[in-house]
């Protein structure tokens, strides 16, 4: 199958394409290699795919809509993977029309392409960050979510909502999956757990935001990637069942599913530090601080619709993803 991954030279996206490459699926990666962060880190995971004889990379900004156009037209992808965006809560409150080209503008060019092109299956990233003010545990498909707390979840919200015109006007399956706090090797180093690694091993005061009370659904990375997988491989249906009198918010009459993924096992801050501290080997010296503006306290994944339509089981605790991050941000960064 010949499948486009946007932001395939990101944390996600690279590890989705070096998956669906092993099992033997041609990939269209897509990125334009902003520096949001740290270019040379998309360059070293984009390395790792970019000789393959299946892969085929476009350097290119989702918001150039003759671009994107041409990019669906030359390659004719069977399905999409939609990871690219501009990532980040705290960056949104500094940058916002960053959000609005590409979370936005770059995801109406993605629907446009995916239109005109018979796109299979559009599978895109939302966030847990849409939960926004509510405070009900845990996040469900099922909670309103209309009460965002920073631009970066208010565009993710959007994109649900464009995605849901695109199904209903125009017969495009789209799945949007809501993932909950991604970490593992190679991942991005705007993360509290980079941060967290180059301040223990240099001995440097880490910033703990809430005074430590955040609780996080932290989700390894190849548990994110097999979900991803899973879903990418059943095109949305409709469901019969839709009662617009009584509208399930995370199905439709139209090919429309949206989903939480994650870990199911929200950890506190304090808690994640320890097991952190404990894989480097030393121990962190914390700076408490207060919550920061578009935070929210805490996450906590209900998967039940992935459990129940994709056998979604993450398997990997926090304790030994953390050890292999470490392990891996040694290695990599010669520490």
């Amino acid at each position: 199958m010949k499948i486009m991954v946007t932001g395939s030279a990101g944390f996600i996206g690279s590890a989705l394409t070096l998956r669906l490459l092993e099992r033997g699926d041609q990939v269209i990666g897509v990125d334009n290699h902003n520096d949001y962060y740290d270019p040379a880190l998309k360059e070293a995971r984009l390395a790792r795919h970019l000789d393959h004889p299946a892969y085929i990379h476009l350097r290119l900004d989702l918001a150039d809509r003759a671009g994107v156009e041409s990019a669906f037209k030359d390659h004719q992808p069977c399905r999409v993977a939609h990871l690219g965006a501009q990532a980040g809560v705290r960056y949104s409150l500094e940058n916002p029309l960053a959000y609005i080209d590409s979370n936005l503008v770059g995801f109406a060019n993605v629907l446009e392409g995916c239109r005109h092109n018979g796109i299979e299956h559009l599978v895109y990233a939302s966030t847990s960050s849409v939960y926004g003010a509510n405070t009900e545990m845990p996040f469900s498909v099922q909670h309103n979510v209309d009460h965002p707390l920073s631009l970066y979840a208010a565009t993710k919200k959007a994109n649900e909502l464009m995605a849901h015109t695109y199904s209903h006007l125009y017969d495009l399956p789209t799945t949007g999956l809501r993932f909950f706090t991604v970490y593992g090797p190679w991942g991005r180093p705007d993360m509290a757990m980079f941060k967290f690694t180059r301040a223990i091993i240099e001995g440097n005061p880490i910033e703990v935001y809430n005074y430590g009370k955040h609780r996080r659904d932290f989700t390894y990375i190849d548990d994110i990637v097999e979900g991803v997988l899973r879903v990418l491989d059943r095109p949305a249906e409709p469901n019969l069942n839709w009662n617009s009198a009584n509208p399930d918010p995370a199905s439709s009459s139209a090919p429309w599913r949206v989903y939480n993924i994650g870990n199911n096992k929200p950890v506190e801050l304090l808690d994640y530090i320890a097991a952190l501290e404990k894989a480097v080997g030393k121990t962190a010296e914390k700076k408490l601080l207060p919550m920061q503006p578009g935070d929210v306290p805490d996450t906590f994944a209900d998967v039940s619709g992935l459990v129940r339509d994709f056998n979604y089981q993450p398997s990997t605790t926090v304790e030994e993803g953390i050890a292999r991050f470490v392990k891996w941000y040694r290695d990599f960064y010669n520490l």
